[in-house]
């Protein structure tokens, strides 16, 4: 075999061989935690302070377990922002509407804002009708009848 027709063969192969090695692959793997692991591993970073990470998983698990707009309205009111938080409890009460404790931060945070009293009222007042038992919620209801009589 003459040099003239090794020579091209031998530069293919050789850029074959390096053109599969040398360029770089995008590998995309599936979230390996369930949302509902997401909103518990949520939990677990807020239980020890770390409000950023815990955040993080809530928008995680948002996605498909609607409880986590509850967790992180409930995280956001605790950071003070409270239009945030609205905007979840409002996406948790839309997607859990019988959920008593989700009326019932509503209600806290619409009362703590100084907006819309009655509808306040009326959300403390189906999450006592919901639980009872509650004492959290009965004290929710207290406290807006009594600023809307002042």
């Amino acid at each position: 075999m003459s040099y003239r027709l090794l020579l091209p063969l031998l530069l293919a192969v050789c850029l074959a061989l390096l053109g599969g090695c040398a360029l770089p692959h995008i590998v995309i793997h599936d979230d390996p935690l369930t949302p509902k692991e997401h909103l518990k591993l949520g939990m677990a970073y807020e239980a020890k302070g770390e409000t950023s990470r815990a955040d993080a998983e809530y928008r995680l698990a948002v996605r498909q377990e609607p409880l986590a707009h509850l967790y992180l309205g409930n995280l956001l009111f605790g950071q003070g922002k409270l239009g945030d938080a609205e905007d979840e409890y409002r996406a948790a009460q839309k997607a859990l509407p019988e959920n008593a404790e989700v009326l019932n931060n509503l209600a806290w945070l619409l009362h703590t804002r100084k907006k819309a009293p009655a509808e306040a009222e009326a959300l403390a007042e189906r999450a006592v009708s919901l639980e009872p038992s509650r004492p959290a919620f009965g004290d929710t209801l207290r406290a807006i009848r009594a600023a809307r009589s002042q």
